[in-house]
């Protein structure tokens, strides 16, 4: 297993669309900021085929210390719960093999910006 970073994802994003790194690096960085604003709000972010963030409650709850066995109260906290959508999960198993369809979802991948090419949404 390979980790790949943002800086990673900016140059081959860069590179795929033919806009300079900056400006990835800049839509990149705002998507990201977005998901994390809204997931604050407490709202629910759907990516149809990708997946799904939810924030998630955790109630306070009386844990124990491993090495000590003293219990100690772990106060309430948000998580972000993910789950995977339909697409990633196909594509994610060692026995995939793309069909005609995906290989035409691949090529439409700018699809969901309505009438804007991906450069005219990038240079927004």
């Amino acid at each position: 297993m390979v980790t790949i970073t943002k800086r990673e994802l900016v140059q081959r994003i860069a590179e795929k669309t033919g806009v300079q790194q900056i400006n990835a690096k800049e839509v990149i960085q705002s998507f990201l900021d977005e998901i994390i604003n809204e997931l604050a709000k407490g709202n629910r972010l759907e990516f149809r085929d990708f997946g799904v963030f939810e924030p998630k409650s955790k109630a306070q709850r009386v844990a124990r210390n491993p090495r000590t066995g003293e219990k100690v109260e772990v106060p309430e906290k948000t998580t972000v719960k993910f789950k995977v959508g339909r697409l990633m999960k196909k594509k994610i198993q060692k026995d995939y093999e793309p069909s005609e369809a995906d290989k035409e979802d691949e090529d439409d991948s700018g699809d969901d910006l309505g009438s804007e090419t991906k450069e005219e949404a990038l240079h927004k």
